[in-house]
C-alpha cells in the first residue's frame, strides 16, 4: 500500500511517462488505440509499481514489447490497474520485437484469414481471451447468458482443455498424457503472451501434472493454495485489487474440488462421460464465481445454467477446432476456408444459442447487489456442503463391506 500511494502525488496531472506495452495495441472507444502497460516510469526517473491502462493517439499500431512515451492526465486505475490514462499523445521509442510476440501475430492473422467476422475474434477469445476486437452485440449476447467466462483471460479453459486430454489419454499412455499436457501449456503461454491468469493455470496444471506423473497424490486445495501463495509473492497488487485473482482461484475451486466431489456420487456410467464431466466443471466453476459477481456487480443470468449445458461441453472441441482453423490460416492462406469450416460450423453453433438464449425475456438481472454478509453466508453454505460431500466420498481404511470380494492371500484378507 506504501508502494501505490506514489500514485496519489500525480492522480488528475498532466505526466510524461515511458511505459512498456504489455499486450498488442487495439482501437477502443473514440478511436483511440488502447493496451495495457508496465515499467511505468516518470520523466524525472522514477519508477512507479503496478501497470497502468493506456489509451490515445499518435500511433498506428503499438506491439507487444514495445517501449512508448505517453503524454497525458493520470487518473486512478480500475481493478488489477493502478492507473489509466485516456486520449494520450504516444510516440514509439523502439520496437522490441521477440520471435514469440511475432509468431502471434502472425497466428491471429491467420485465424482472421481462415474465418470471417465475428467467428475470428470469438476463436481468439475462447483461445487465449482476447475480446478486444469481439463486437459489443456477441459480448452482450454472452454477458445475458453467463457465458462470458468462455472468453475470458481466466485460465479457466486451459484447465478444461488439460483434464479433457488427460482423460481421454491417461489410460492409454501416461507419458503420452503428460507430454501433451505440458505442450498444451506450453502453446497457451506463447500465445497469450504469458498473461498472469494462464501463468495461474499453468501453475496449478503443472503441480498436479508433475504429481500424478510420479504417483504422488496430491490434495486440490495444496495446489491451490500453492499457486496463490507463489502467485501473491510475485505480485502482491493482486490481493488489494485483481478481482480476476479472485474468480480464477473460485472457478478453480469448483473444477478441482467441488466437480469431483458431485460426480464421484453420479451412477458409474455418467462418471465415464467426457462430455458430461466437462459440463459439471464449468457448472460448478460458475457456481463458485457467481457469489462475488453479484457482490462487485450486482448482475446474474437466470439462463446460465442451460447456457453453459448446452455450451460449456463444447470448448475443447471448439478450442482444438480454432487453433487448426488459426495454423491453417498460417500456412495456406487463402485455401484456410476449407480446412476452418469444422470449427466455423461449431463456433456458429455456439454464438447462435447465445443469441436465441439472450431473447429470451427477463433472463438478466442487473442492478440487484449482493451484500457483504449474504456473499460470505452463501460461500460458507458452499464450504459446508463441499465438506459433507468429501466426509461421505472419503475412503474408510479397514471397513470391509462385502466378505465375497475378499479372497485368499490378497492384501485385505
Amino acid at each position: 500500500m506504501q508502494k501505490l500511494s506514489v500514485y496519489q502525488a500525480w492522480q488528475y496531472q498532466k505526466v510524461n511517462l515511458i511505459v512498456t506495452a504489455n499486450e498488442d495495441g487495439v482501437y477502443g472507444s473514440h478511436k483511440q488505440l488502447a493496451f495495457n502497460a508496465s515499467r511505468v516510469i516518470l520523466s524525472g526517473g522514477r519508477r512507479l509499481p503496478g501497470r497502468i491502462q493506456v489509451s490515445g493517439f499518435g500511433e498506428n499500431a503499438v506491439f507487444q514489447g514495445d517501449e512508448i512515451a505517453v503524454t497525458g492526465k493520470l487518473y486512478p486505475g480500475y481493478g488489477a490497474y493502478q492507473g489509466r490514462v485516456s486520449f494520450a499523445k504516444i510516440q514509439l521509442i523502439r520496437h522490441h520485437v521477440s520471435a514469440v510476440s511475432s509468431l502471434r501475430r502472425k497466428f491471429v492473422a491467420g485465424m482472421q484469414t481462415a474465418l470471417p467476422e465475428p467467428l475470428a475474434p470469438f476463436a481468439m477469445g475462447l483461445l487465449i481471451g482476447q475480446r478486444a476486437t469481439l463486437p459489443d452485440a456477441v459480448k452482450q449476447d454472452l454477458l445475458m447468458v453467463g457465458l462470458t467466462h468462455i472468453i475470458a483471460v481466466s485460465g479457466y479453459n486451459l484447465t478444461i482443455i488439460l483434464r479433457a486430454s488427460q482423460k481421454l489419454l491417461s489410460r492409454r499412455s501416461k507419458r503420452l498424457s503428460t507430454l501433451l499436457s505440458l505442450g498444451l501449456i506450453g502453446v497457451f503461454l506463447l500465445l497469450t503472451g504469458a498473461s498472469a491468469s494462464i501463468v495461474r493455470a499453468a501453475i496449478v496444471s503443472m503441480l498436479s501434472i508433475v504429481t500424478g506423473y510420479y504417483g504422488r497424490s496430491h490434495k486440490p486445495l495444496n495446489l491451490l493454495a500453492s499457486a496463490a501463495l507463489i502467485t501473491a509473492w510475485a505480485n502482491p497488487f493482486y490481493l488489494w485489487g485483481d478481482l480476476s485473482w479472485y474468480l480464477s482461484f473460485l472457478a478453480f475451486y469448483g473444477v478441482m474440488v467441488l466437480s469431483p466431489l458431485v460426480q464421484a456420487r453420479w451412477p458409474r456410467r455418467w462418471q465415464r462421460s467426457v462430455a458430461g464431466g466437462i459440463a459439471l466443471e464449468s457448472l460448478c466453476a460458475e457456481i463458485m464465481s457467481l457469489p462475488l459477481i453479484l457482490h462487485v456487480f450486482g448482475q446474474m443470468s437466470l439462463i446460465g445454467l442451460l447456457a453453459n449445458v448446452l455450451v460449456a461441453a463444447l470448448i475443447p472441441l471448439a478450442m482444438l477446432l480454432s487453433a487448426a482453423a488459426g495454423l491453417a490460416g498460417m500456412v495456406v492462406g487463402a485455401n484456410a476456408g476449407w480446412l476452418a469450416w469444422p470449427a466455423r460450423m461449431l463456433l456458429e453453433y455456439m454464438l447462435d444459442v447465445a443469441h436465441i438464449l439472450a431473447g429470451i425475456p427477463h433472463v438478466f438481472i442487473e442492478n440487484h447487489s449482493l451484500a457483504l454478509n449474504y456473499m460470505l453466508v452463501l460461500y460458507g453454505i458452499i464450504a459446508g456442503l463441499t465438506w459433507v460431500l468429501w466426509h461421505k466420498t472419503t475412503y474408510r481404511p479397514g471397513i470391509i463391506t462385502d466378505m465375497k470380494q475378499v479372497t485368499p492371500g490378497s492384501s485385505a484378507a
